[in-house]
């Protein structure tokens, strides 16, 4: 009862801030929860397949809420380039039920050591990636499909998602050469898997919206404008 009266007024408070925007900014933003700039929810760790090795190594990746577009993003360097990986509300769903059925089948020790057929055996999503090399450089588009599943790795079983290569979306008046993105695994233990579960969880995220939009607990978040908004 506590839940979900906290989801009601948080409900409440968005639905005054969608009553006070026009309506071409409803039409400019037709997933929009929120007229807030995007800010950041925390960090998580992660590993990622080292250079030229079959070991991984462990890095951060900060999360943050874009309340216009109901997304959250990603935000990782990976081989000198940053990365910004978006999950619409539908993909975080699936992310969460696919982290359900792995730790069922880890728990049962179902897990098998064949990454062709583990790769994607929890599904699929459809993303969203940014790509650049500094920010003073063109920021690359694409649309890349995540796949869901794990990975045996160091004699480890990880939760994984597999980022494929996907080409790049040019925009009207773009004469340069497009690029694919690279293909990116992510690996994750059962507690990072949990933790950014947690994070993509939407009453988490109104729960956060909340905060960062009452002055009384706003204190040390980021300065408005910081994070920049995927473009569609």
């Amino acid at each position: 009862m506590k839940q979900l009266t906290k989801i009601i007024l948080v409900n409440a408070v968005i639905f005054l801030f969608l009553s006070c925007g026009s309506i071409d900014l409803a039409k400019k933003y037709p997933n929009m929860i929120a007229n807030v700039d995007p800010f950041s929810v925390g960090t998580i760790e992660a590993q990622f397949d080292r250079f030229l090795s079959s070991k991984v190594k462990k890095a951060e990746i900060e999360v943050i809420f874009h309340p216009r577009l109901n997304l959250v993003s990603l935000e990782f360097k990976y081989e000198l380039l940053t990365y910004r990986q978006f999950w619409d509300e539908s993909a975080r769903k699936q992310f969460a039920a696919s982290l359900l059925l792995y730790k069922r089948d880890f728990e049962d020790s179902k897990l098998i050591d064949n990454y062709r057929k583990t790769r994607t055996v929890y599904g699929n999503v459809k993303g969203r990636l940014e790509w650049e090399a500094t920010k003073y450089t063109k920021t690359r588009i694409s649309k890349p499909t995540i796949e869901i599943g794990y990975r045996f790795k160091e004699n480890t079983p990880f939760f994984t998602t597999t980022m494929r290569s996907a080409k790049e979306e040019m925009s009207e008046g773009d004469s340069s050469t497009p690029l694919d993105s690279q293909q990116i695994n992510m690996y994750f233990t059962r507690a990072q898997a949990d933790g950014l579960s947690g994070i993509f969880d939407q009453a988490r995220l109104l729960e956060f919206l909340e905060k960062k939009t009452n002055p009384v607990t706003d204190e040390g978040a980021p300065p408005e404008g910081r994070y920049r908004e995927y473009r569609e």
